[in-house]
């Protein structure tokens, strides 16, 4: 709150009016309410976060393509959005899933990015003109593999009671 109304105020003695700081009232608003389920119940509130983000994004998407004045926010970022939440809830169910292999659902978790990494960049690079793949993407693409590696045996190293 302290932050909404530091900008707030800074914003009016700046250029007279709400401008700028209707970005970060929207954004603080959008986060409090998909982040309040996990700060009341804690991991009981991850599904209602879950879905309070599902339902929040896109409007957020348009609200903020209004304040900033540029459609492509909207229309980049509804479908980066929905991409995202996508993972999100693969990424839920994964550790809903394997409640008691935390390091397997993390593995796989892990593996399942490098694919989003390729859809992701297969649409921006329709929708901007991006290349779908630098050596950035391959760079991130070992990293993620060489992760998801290191949990996935970890996870078999402890099934198998080789470490605590």
């Amino acid at each position: 709150m302290l932050g909404i109304m530091v900008c707030c105020i800074c914003d009016i003695a700046v250029s007279g009016t709400l401008t700028w700081s209707l970005i970060v009232l929207s954004s603080v608003l959008v986060t409090w309410i998909a982040s309040f389920p996990v700060i009341l119940l804690g991991k009981k509130g991850v599904l209602a976060a879950m879905i309070a983000i599902s339902i929040l994004i896109v409007p957020f998407m348009y609200i903020l393509s209004i304040l900033i004045k540029v459609n492509g926010v909207f229309h980049i970022g509804a479908i980066m959005s929905i991409v995202s939440l996508v993972f999100l809830w693969i990424i839920y169910i994964t550790y809903r899933r394997l409640k008691e292999r935390k390091l397997l659902a993390t593995g796989i978790t892990f593996l399942f990015a490098i694919p989003f990494t390729f859809l992701i960049n297969c649409i921006l690079s329709k929708m901007i003109g991006e290349p779908v793949i630098d050596i950035w993407d391959i760079l991130s693409v070992f990293i993620l593999f060489i992760i998801a590696a290191a949990f996935i045996i970890g996870d078999y190293a402890r099934k198998k009671g080789y470490i605590g």
